[in-house]
């Protein structure tokens, strides 16, 4: 994929993201005004604690979107391959949504699951187009041990 197409994937992917980060605070807030509300418990589990522990998942889960959705948006902005741990980053960024992607059929529905795998085409797609690349060393100089350049066309270089 050329730079042309790489930079706009990357930001359509950055902001996908940070929408999606948005979603998730919202739906866990949701959930837990609801456990809270009803005073709904687990097996004896105090409610205030599970409601607690559901706005403390849709945090850090909406924060660690939004940081996904940084690297990202910097990426694209930049036109630069993130550095490794941003790769990491993004590589469990998208394990997690494919994985998320095949609950949802069950749990939620088809579109659920089209817009998982959405996200995962476009997290793994911005990773691939923004993958190492080889530098190219400048012909005809030598190299810093002084020996003779190699050749690049199968013979071997004129003594």
């Amino acid at each position: 994929m050329g730079a042309v197409a790489r930079r706009p994937v990357a930001v359509v992917a950055a902001l996908v993201l940070f929408l999606e980060a948005v979603g998730i605070v919202v739906i866990n807030g949701i959930l837990a005004t609801v456990v809270d509300n009803q005073s709904m418990s687990l097996d004896g589990l105090d409610p205030d604690v599970m409601s607690a522990g559901t706005w403390v998942m849709g945090g850090v889960f909406g924060a660690y979107l939004a940081a996904c959705g940084l690297v990202l948006l910097l990426a694209g902005l930049r036109d630069r391959a993130p550095g490794r741990f941003a790769r990491v980053l993004l590589i469990v960024c998208a394990v997690v949504h494919g994985v998320l992607g095949a609950l949802c059929v069950g749990l939620v529905g088809w579109s659920a699951f089209g817009f998982m795998m959405v996200v995962l085409g476009l997290i793994v797609l911005t990773l691939l187009a923004y993958g190492k690349r080889e530098k190219a060393e400048p012909k005809g100089q030598a190299p810093a041990d002084g020996a003779a350049p190699a050749a690049t066309n199968g013979t071997a270089p004129a003594q």
